[in-house]
């Protein structure tokens, strides 16, 4: 995933920021496979000024990240397989409010969430379903070398810069966030907390990428993370995932029972 850009936020901001620097690279899942067309119900295609991924958690609610770029008139697509035309089981949805996550912090990405409430409500079908937020007894931090796959529309290559025309998949391995923090790694810039994961390929053979940013992160069948940032495919710069944890899950019952 290369660095995304922030459209504009809240003055909400809670945490320091720390100044971090990343290298610029291209979209979309780097390795994996394309799957089985509507076999994850749950992913949301957002199309802004650049492409991010989401997962429907309510029939009019989304859950992706708090740096996808929002401006123009973006739309929501669930149902979607392919990027390039209009599918029959598609359903397309307008944005009537996006709430970032108060504490977002932009330039560490600390509290990269973001909610999306649609205009009007998904339908239930074959290719459109709700992912489940991780239940109590889910919301303990991830172990290392915990499998996961993570999902989105774009490259399969390091070097081609332009999205895939269907949705990928690809499996990542947990680093621990010791690994991750290394001089080897991100060198604490920024640091990696508690309240990320880090997660990728073993040679950075399989990673996700921008245009993936937002998308759900899944590990043993429970939604634990959304993708944030890292490097395509460069096991120097593993993908980062923001951890769904007490705090943040209390955050999304709230908002949206307050929007009701």
């Amino acid at each position: 995933m290369n660095i995304p850009f922030p459209f504009s936020f809240p003055p909400a901001i809670c945490l320091l920021l720390i100044p971090g620097v990343f290298a610029v690279s291209c979209e979309g899942i780097i390795g994996g496979n394309e799957v089985a067309p509507h076999t994850r119900r749950y992913m949301a295609l957002i199309k802004g000024l650049k492409l991010c991924a989401g997962a429907l958690i309510k029939e009019n609610w989304v859950l992706t990240a708090a740096h996808c770029d929002l401006k123009g008139n973006p739309q929501v697509i669930l149902g979607a397989h392919s990027t390039s035309h209009k599918e029959k089981l598609d359903q397309v949805f307008s944005i009537k409010k996006a709430i970032p996550y108060p504490c977002f912090d932009p330039q560490t990405f600390e509290g990269d969430l973001q909610l999306l409430q649609l205009e009007g409500k998904a339908t239930m079908t074959k290719a459109v379903g709700i992912l489940q937020l991780p239940r109590a007894g889910d919301r303990e931090d991830v172990k290392p070398h915990t499998k996961c796959h993570v999902a989105g529309w774009g490259s399969t290559k390091k070097d081609a810069c332009q999205t895939s025309n269907a949705l990928r998949e690809a499996n990542v391995t947990v680093i621990d966030r010791k690994i991750c923090n290394d001089a080897q790694h991100y060198n604490f810039n920024p640091v990696i907390d508690l309240s990320m994961i880090c997660a990728g390929g073993r040679k950075g053979e399989d990673d996700s990428c921008e245009g993936d940013s937002g998308g759900p992160l899944i590990c043993d069948n429970v939604f634990r993370g959304v993708t944030s940032f890292g490097k395509c495919g460069n096991p120097q710069k593993p993908g980062i995932y923001i951890l769904l944890t007490k705090k943040h899950l209390n955050w999304i019952k709230k908002t949206i029972a307050g929007a009701i």
